[in-house]
């Protein structure tokens, strides 16, 4: 029996994937969520095989839930969602997920993903796997340059400030913060404050 935690902040999405799921044999569906924050808790106490997890939820998103689920224990992450950007789907596997499928994606594809996922395998959607192929043909750009100033602004973002907290911290307005991160979201090529740090990270441009 593969035990499932349906992670989806819509309820009527959250609703169809349970019926459709218990309905599969084989399949047991032990928890719901209807934000990453909860999806890790619920993880935590009803140790499923598979937590299906959709990307941006209010309340934790599915990157940084996928995160605090993977280092939990053995529950695999199979992303399920609508979106299918090359950061949020290099965000999604950098945090351990072991799947990565479309909600368009036809009800036999999910079953199996999940399956596969359950057995340690991956699982991609076509379009996914193609985008994934495509970025590693791709030369790989020399880092961005950051000025000081923004360096410095997400330096306190990767501490975990929130935008208030850096502009006291720097004695600068809100708004200018703001307009940094902007830049530096521009500058990285990404659309989140997570996966800013990360990828400065990952280049050393953060310590």
């Amino acid at each position: 029996m593969i035990r499932l935690l349906i992670a989806d902040d819509h309820p009527v999405v959250r609703a169809g994937l349970v019926g459709l799921l218990s309905d599969v044999p084989g399949f047991e569906v032990v928890g719901e969520a209807s934000d990453g924050t909860q999806a890790a808790r619920i993880a935590a106490a009803t140790s499923p095989d598979v937590v299906l997890m959709d990307l941006r939820m209010p309340g934790g998103d599915g990157v940084d839930a996928t995160a605090a689920i993977v280092a939990q224990g053995d529950a695999k992450v199979l992303i399920l969602t609508t979106y299918e950007s090359d950061d949020q789907i290099l965000a999604a596997i950098e945090a351990g997920a072991s799947g990565y499928l479309l909600k368009a994606a036809p009800q036999d594809e999910i079953v199996a993903g999940i399956r596969s996922v359950a057995e340690g395998q991956t699982a991609l959607s076509p379009q996914v796997a193609a985008r994934l192929v495509q970025r590693m043909r791709q030369p790989v750009a020399p880092a961005p340059v950051l000025s000081g100033r923004e360096v410095e602004v997400l330096r306190l973002v990767a501490r975990g400030h929130s935008n208030k907290q850096v502009a006291a911290g720097l004695g600068i307005g809100e708004s200018t913060v703001k307009t940094h991160l902007l830049r530096i979201f521009d500058k990285l090529g990404v659309a989140d404050r997570t996966r800013a740090v990360t990828l400065a990270m990952e280049r050393g441009l953060l310590d």
